[in-house]
């Protein structure tokens, strides 16, 4: 099997596998999206009773939301995410009671009137933690409303709940083989015309395959082509993956862990069936 990159940002994965099949690729999908663990405020706290500012007017601890969507809008913030420092909980060596090394803590104190947003939760420690994704709107607080909340994050995984799931929009489908038949091609240019994806180009009075990773087999360069010289099937051993992120981690981290779980996965796989045979 071989992957070969085709785009890689913070956000954003697409890549060609070869010598793969459609089982390999749904197993890594479904791994991208349950497995890889992610960041994700868990526990909120909310203060109760007046709040009272610099200048000792009190506000009153409310917003026009209930506390629970409030609570539920903060558990969807992408949390900053390293995997080499953070552990679970429930197996870090703090016995689960919550430490640097498995928990990340936030506090939120905004006054009204005001939008609050994302970047409002500022980390109890390093700075490093800060929202990245800053102007995620949370609650609009009329006048003399006001929050103050301390909310506890920590590792989960998507197979528990889509806060914690790392990749969003996950999938693959078949990589496209295009052959023009370019002694017979009457080079009308129809079929660059017609391809949404913009695959096919003119160059040098010839009708030429640019961009055959962006071709979705819809057939319409086929069927506009009244010389029948083109000719699109699907390649079942070569797949084009895409996934996106939230932004709590770069997609390449993403993708190493994954790649990871599986081969763990098969390896205990691989053990079991030998204790079968012996």
């Amino acid at each position: 099997m071989k992957i070969d990159i085709v785009e890689m940002t913070p956000t954003k994965a697409q890549f060609v596998i070869t010598d793969a099949n459609p089982a390999f690729a749904n197993a890594l999908r479904r791994t991208l999206t349950a497995d890889v663990p992610k960041m994700a405020i868990e526990n909120v706290e909310f203060h109760l009773g007046p709040i009272m500012d610099e200048k000792g007017i009190a506000f009153e601890s409310i917003s026009p939301l209930f506390d629970e969507i409030v609570s539920h809008r903060l558990s969807l913030i992408p949390i900053p995410t390293d995997l080499e420092t953070l552990n679970f909980r429930a197996k870090c060596s703090c016995g689960g009671e919550g430490c640097p090394n498995c928990t990340i803590m936030y506090s939120l104190n905004k006054k009204g009137p005001c939008m609050v947003y994302s970047g409002d939760l500022e980390p109890i420690g390093d700075t490093k933690l800060r929202i990245k994704d800053d102007l995620i709107p949370i609650v609009k607080l009329a006048e003399d409303q006001a929050l103050l909340v301390y909310a506890t994050a920590e590792l989960g995984t998507g197979k528990q709940h889509a806060k914690w799931q790392g990749a969003i929009g996950a999938g693959y489908r078949y990589f496209a083989k295009i052959e023009i038949d370019q002694a017979k091609c009457d080079v009308g240019g129809s079929c660059v015309k017609v391809c949404p994806k913009g695959v096919l180009t003119k160059e040098d009075k010839k009708i030429v395959v640019k961009h055959p990773e962006k071709c979705n087999l819809c057939g319409s360069c086929m069927e506009v082509c009244d010389a029948g010289v083109i000719k699109v099937v699907p390649v079942s051993t070569k797949l084009l993956f895409r996934f996106e992120t939230d932004g709590a981690m770069p997609a390449k981290d993403i993708l190493i862990r994954g790649l990871k779980i599986l081969e763990e996965r098969f390896e205990a796989l691989r053990e079991q069936i030998s204790t079968l045979e012996e």
